[in-house]
């Protein structure tokens, strides 16, 4: 459940303890040069760039594998072990993942659009910048936390992506639209920022919290009325953080 209280902002990383063994070398020519490696001891391999389209390793072990810029596209990886590997950049455009084994998995910046994850537990993989991530994959909470780290790192953009994760999956989300037009106030989109706090305050009123409600309706109001700091060349969200009293550090620093 995505909470108001935004007190602490955890980064949670997962150490993913890999068996001691190489990669299977006949299992590493196998799959280069057939494309079907069902079961196989692959784990640590160096597969960087690999061009494995429609590939069957279903069941394989590549656990601690660097499969970075893989070409995966369609391939068969049900059931595989894909603890601690990185597909960072990786093109698993319509790939069967069902009931794959994600712990620790880093899929930053791969390319997952039409990807089956059915029965994985995204949640416990590394998917900042993942592209095409189905909504049936990860939750809200878990996108929440990730925008709110990326805000944290001054990374405003990714934390406008991470919201929008947030609000497919739970539309009603007041705090994941606060969120949202902080970042985007960051960014300078006013307009956005105002309709963002317009839309929270509403959802606040709905879902009875009055005070939240009120925090943000000021908000909006004050984005639409800017202090006189802002043409003295003061920093806009300082001036916000002065006019609006503690809204702004409920929700970024706190």
């Amino acid at each position: 459940m995505i909470r108001t209280n935004l007190s602490v902002v955890t980064l949670i990383s997962f150490g993913v303890a890999l068996p001691v063994q190489a990669e299977n070398l006949d299992h590493v020519r196998q799959l280069l040069s057939t494309k079907q490696c069902i079961n196989c001891e692959l784990s640590g391999a160096g597969l960087v760039f690999a061009q494995l389209p429609g590939a069957n390793l279903s069941g394989a072990n590549l656990a601690g594998a660097n499969l970075s810029q893989a070409n995966l596209t369609g391939a068969n990886l049900t059931g595989a072990n894909l603890a601690g590997a990185t597909l960072s950049g990786a093109n698993l455009t319509g790939a069967k993942l069902t009931g794959a084994n994600l712990q620790g998995t880093d899929l930053t910046r791969s390319y997952v659009v039409g990807a089956d994850f059915t029965g994985t537990q995204i949640e416990t993989a590394i998917i900042q910048g993942t592209i095409g991530l189905p909504t049936t994959a990860g939750n809200a909470d878990m996108f929440y936390q990730m925008a709110m780290e990326a805000g944290q790192r001054r990374q405003y953009q990714q934390a406008i992506a991470n919201f929008n994760q947030v609000l497919i999956r739970k539309p009603d989300s007041a705090p994941a639209f606060i969120g949202r037009a902080m970042a985007r106030l960051e960014l300078g989109d006013q307009k956005g920022a105002i309709q963002d706090s317009e839309r929270a305050a509403a959802l606040f009123e709905q879902q009875g919290d009055k005070e939240n409600a009120k925090s943000a309706g000021t908000l909006a109001q004050t984005l639409k009325n800017p202090p006189e700091a802002r043409s003295r060349g003061g920093g806009f969200g300082q001036s916000l953080i002065n006019v609006v009293g503690g809204l702004l550090q409920l929700f970024l620093t706190r």
